[in-house]
């Protein structure tokens, strides 16, 4: 029997039930098989009125099978290719019917599951916010190769299909009914098909209605074609616009771009075979491989809660205490009052506290403005956050952050001032980026209930939290700080404790590699500029910048009294240029009025004329390949050694948080992903070259040689 359910009503209207045997309906060759089968009955089909495409799954259909496409190696093109134009041609069969074909959206139709819906005639949606549409396949590395570019183009024109191909954008139903994505809403879930079957008969006696509008006698692209003045302008200009964005890393974008440009040029049949060719390059990418197997498989995984202690039943925060009205203090608050938690924003005096609470006024202000949120839910949410100076106003907290200073003592008197206000079992979290989890925990009664809960700045925008488990941590306290950052919808990634944990230690080494290139003497604008090439998003001068070198500074004095000092932050050739700037210079960043840049007052910034004097050497001459390795494989190096030595759990954890919380290029999956399609020898082998000449620091770790040698990947 067939997964797609085959019914004729009384009136010839056939509904088609997609219900594949998995959990979702995706295009893999159990589909293909189906559909087959389905066009060619319904081309069969005696007094057959219309044809309606429906789902019994929650999601409509959720595109193409990901383990399929992970599968196709070099070597495979001809193969996926024929299966790629067996898919296409059952669509095409689909939209040449003599009758109308509607399709009833009850749920996400993405990827392959849009392009199904756009070869139909018609496109009736469920108004309702489980509902989106789109063609996300870039941001895997892929283009929509089921004639998604070439029937976007053709339904929107090439500018306005430009952000569902290139970006990924994915709308609402409403949004896809302002945006001509969907022709019809309906309110429940069961109006869906009845709507779809109304409007076939509402088209008894308008044969166009049959016909796709590509296909029409004198179809004309909406806004012109390749010809078009405006359109032949926009694409000279575009590729020059879409390398700037793209940094020539990642190959899909132009891809995507090149696919739709020749749908504005040549007939639709051939334009489609184009698209095929272009997927078919595409899904053999290594870059393709490493971001379907991190940004769908990896986020899946870390997302459902592999890092989670399974034994320990779900919990909800419902009283939150933030201390510290800072910039991160805010941050914490917001987020947590959008999720609907009651906060308590804790300072030294109530005017910091009020302060911190007119950050998330002022967020909601502009949402308010752009007309994504009303007056009274700003009210609602701004009445979830209590400013106060009071210790008292904790009282039963089920979880407390403390977002202050990274200074070990005042983080220890604080927690021996508030932790009694704790609920029964409450859980306790510093927002600490790098101090030591199990040492801030000594200040504690409950070290078991002591975990870090790291964020990242700017806390409303960053998506990552960095859950840090001391040596006493209790499974039962990782379990609801992880179920807290789920709740405040933000992807939790877990570690075990470190000096800088993994995403503070593993940026450090960027850092680092950029102030040495400093030191022997490349210009600081190269230096930033090759940072930037290897897919980085800020070089790294800048972002120390940023980061502030006078805070590096402190951190050091505080991580040298401590104790903890070792060699993963202990770098000789930073430690002097940061003294060199700050303590001779006064350049501490610049937050302290300038530090490897000068900051106008328009924004704009130059490099320090200092640099020059005090570093830059005319004769220094550095192969870009090496120096563009140096930046990426000190933190791929320092990744492995997390891993190697337990502070990461789990590769998904160290792919996730060095693209979310360090900013690793996308290119690369992340960058423990990186190795597996570099190659673990090829890795080996040129860590070795770099050490030779540039030092041990590049010396590739033990976990890498093993699976060098295993012949085995990182998963």
């Amino acid at each position: 029997m067939s997964v797609f359910k085959y019914d004729k009503d009384a009136d010839g209207i056939v509904t088609i039930t997609m219900d594949m045997t998995g959990p979702v309906n995706a295009m893999n060759q159990e589909y293909r098989d189906a559909m087959g089968e389905t066009v060619e009955r319904l081309e069969q089909e005696a007094g057959l009125a219309g044809v309606v495409f429906a789902s019994a799954k929650k999601v409509f259909f959720a595109g193409g099978d990901l383990n399929d496409l992970l599968s196709v190696q070099k070597g495979d093109e001809d193969r996926f290719m024929a299966l790629l134009e067996d898919t296409k041609e059952q669509l095409r069969r689909l939209e040449k019917l003599p009758v109308p074909v509607a399709a009833a959206i009850n749920g996400p139709a993405m990827g392959g599951g849009f392009e199904i819906c756009l070869a139909c005639n018609h496109r009736v949606a469920w108004d309702d916010k489980s509902v989106q549409v789109g063609l996300p396949e870039v941001t895997l590395g892929l283009l929509p190769g089921g004639g998604g570019v070439v029937r976007m183009v053709n339904l929107l024109g090439l500018e306005k299909a430009m952000p569902y191909l290139l970006e990924g954008t994915r709308v609402s139903a409403a949004a896809a009914r302002e945006q001509g994505l969907v022709h019809e809403l309906v309110a429940t879930r069961e109006e869906l098909v009845p709507a779809a079957k109304a409007w076939i008969l509402a088209q008894k006696d308008n044969p166009e209605a049959a016909v796709q509008p590509w296909d029409r006698k004198g179809h004309k692209i909406p806004g012109g074609n390749a010809s078009h003045p405006a359109v032949a302008q926009l694409i000279t200009i575009a590729p020059a616009m879409l390398r700037k964005k793209t940094r020539g890393l990642l190959p899909a974008p132009e891809q995507i771009l090149d696919c739709a440009v020749e749908a504005a040029r040549l007939d639709f049949d051939t334009a489609l075979r184009i698209e095929s060719r272009g997927l078919t390059y595409l899904v053999t990418t290594p870059v393709a491989k490493n971001m379907i197997s991190t940004f769908f498989f990896g986020m899946n995984r870390l997302n459902g809660g592999a890092s989670r202690p399974g034994a320990v039943e779900p919990t909800a925060v419902k009283k939150v205490g933030v201390l510290g009205a800072g910039m991160m203090g805010q941050g914490i608050a917001y987020v947590s009052a959008m999720a609907g938690i009651e906060v308590v924003l804790k300072d030294i005096s109530l005017e910091a506290a009020q302060k911190g609470k007119a950050y998330s006024e002022s967020l909601l202000a502009k949402r308010v403005a752009k007309g994504r949120m009303s007056e009274d839910k700003k009210a609602g949410v701004l009445g979830l956050i209590k400013p106060t100076a009071d210790n008292a106003d904790l009282e039963g907290c089920d979880l407390i952050v403390e977002a202050v200073f990274e200074n070990i003592e005042l983080k220890h008197q604080i927690t021996l001032d508030t932790e009694g206000y704790l609920a029964e079992n409450g859980v306790w979290g510093s927002n600490t980026s790098s101090l030591p989890i199990t040492q801030l925990a000594e200040a504690s009664k409950k070290p078991e209930n002591f975990i870090g809960i790291h964020f990242f700045s700017p806390v409303d925008k960053m998506p990552l939290v960095e859950i840090i488990c001391g040596d006493k941590t209790s499974d039962e306290t990782l379990a609801r700080a992880f179920d807290y950052a789920r709740q405040i919808r933000k992807t939790p990634i877990v570690v075990n404790d470190s000096l800088g944990f993994f995403t503070s230690r593993t940026f450090g080494t960027y850092l680092d590699e950029g102030v040495r290139l400093l030191k022997e003497g490349v210009h600081p604008a190269q230096i930033d500029a090759l940072g930037k090439a290897v897919g980085m998003p800020v070089g790294p001068l800048a972002v120390y910048d940023e980061v502030s070198l006078e805070l590096t500074r402190k951190a050091q004095e505080t991580w040298k009294a401590m104790g903890v000092l070792d060699a993963h932050s202990d770098s000789s050739v930073t430690r002097e240029v940061v003294d060199t700037m700050v303590a001779e210079h006064g350049r501490g960043g610049r937050h302290h009025g300038g530090g490897f840049y000068e900051y106008a007052a328009d924004g704009g910034k130059t490099i320090w004329p200092g640099l020059f004097d005090l570093y830059y050497r005319a004769d220094a001459s550095l192969p870009e390949s090496d120096m563009k390795d140096r930046m990426l494989f000190r933190q791929v190096i320092e990744s492995l050694k997390c891993l190697q030595e337990g502070v990461l759990r789990t590769v998904d954890d160290g792919n996730i948080g060095s693209i979310m919380g360090i900013g690793a290029p996308a290119w690369t999956g992340g960058f423990i992903q990186f190795v597996n399609t570099y190659g673990a020898q090829r890795f080996v082998d040129r860590c070795r070259e770099l050490a030779a000449t540039y030092g041990e620091r590049f010396e590739p770790p033990a976990i890498a040689v093993e699976k060098a040698a295993a012949g085995e990947l990182f998963s």
